[in-house]
């Protein structure tokens, strides 16, 4: 079967297509025909050794995180599946990759696919759904009426998050170009940040939780927007010292995270706020909650643009550009 894999660290020309044997379950595992996978800025770090120090990849290893598809063997533990049923899932930091023909999935990891959803479609929600779902629920315990930050709303993660943040009955304040004011509006964010004519920290106020998505300082300027009691969730660093404790690192890996966050910790604590970094994880018990709201309307994927999956390598530097409105996903059958 073929699939995109990453042969060595560090040069874009390690990441090629290759010939890797079908895999078979395991007793815990289903195995699924991949129709589609769902490409994620983290796809296109990995391959640069951004995460080496904490994500385990066996080279060469097969990219990708998320994927839909059809199941068609199971292991003989499996319960909750069966061959013919149409699931998706993440298997972010699994071992295994989904830019592939066949792939092995954890019975855990996994959930049927939403029927009102395609492949592409569902493909394109599990590491969003995921993540905005831990952060926002489980991390932030984003209550209704609160306010919630979410910069660069036409992105993946903040397409996703601001619907859920609306769902959970949040206020959601955003940032986006002028082009993309009517969409992210369209989805329910309240406050609109044209950040080509505003500063957002300038204009923002009285806020409960900020998800930081974006590189650079604007984490530190959300900071300004917060008000006391409040919390800061962030998808792109620091890395803190809890994150470390949490992966099983040395030492030295906590204390070099905790040195790295102290920073952004120190300046959060004097608005009376708390920081973390958070770090998604499977969950087919949470994707299958999502499902149900993608089921019922209340959240709808937002798609940029499919790639077949010959072109898997140009859809990921297209991503990479960082001007995708929703999800590029990479249709495989």
């Amino acid at each position: 079967m073929r699939a995109l894999v990453l042969k060595r660290y560090g040069k874009p020309d390690q990441v090629t297509f290759a010939d890797t044997p079908r895999p078979t379950p395991k007793p815990d595992e289903i195995l699924d025909q991949v129709h589609a996978a769902g490409l994620n800025p983290i796809d296109n770090m990995i391959p640069k050794g951004t995460f080496k120090p904490v994500l385990r990849f066996q080279l060469p290893a097969t990219l990708g995180s998320d994927l839909a598809g059809v199941v068609v063997e199971v292991g003989n533990r499996v319960t909750r599946f069966k061959p013919g049923d149409a699931v998706f899932a993440s298997i972010f930091d699994l071992g295994t990759g989904a830019l592939t023909e066949f792939a092995v999935v954890p019975e855990s990891a996994a959930a049927l696919k939403p029927a009102n959803l395609d492949f592409v479609q569902a493909a394109s929600i599990p590491m969003v759904g995921l993540t905005s779902w831990q952060a926002l629920k489980d991390r932030a315990r984003l209550k209704p009426g609160q306010k919630l930050f979410v910069p660069a709303g036409s992105g993946g993660i903040g397409t996703f998050a601001i619907q859920l943040a609306k769902y959970l009955g949040a206020k959601v304040g955003t940032t986006t170009s002028t082009g993309n004011v009517d969409l992210v509006r369209s989805l329910g964010a309240d406050e609109v940040i044209d950040y080509k004519k505003q500063q957002f920290e300038q204009v923002l106020r009285g806020y409960d939780a900020v998800l930081g998505t974006v590189r650079g300082d604007a984490i530190e300027k959300s900071l300004q927007i917060l008000k006391p009691g409040s919390t800061v969730v962030s998808l792109i660093g620091p890395l803190d010292a809890a994150f470390a404790r949490a992966r099983g690192l040395n030492f030295f890996m906590v204390f070099l995270f905790g040195l790295m966050s102290r920073k952004i910790m120190r300046r959060a604590g004097k608005r009376g706020a708390t920081y973390s970094f958070l770090f998604v994880h499977p969950d087919g018990k949470q994707l299958g909650e999502i499902g149900e709201l993608l089921k019922a309307g209340h959240i709808r994927p937002v798609i940029d643009k499919v790639f077949p999956f010959e072109q898997a390598k140009e859809a990921l530097a297209y991503l990479e550009k960082g001007r995708a409105k929703g999800k590029v996903v990479v249709q495989i059958r």
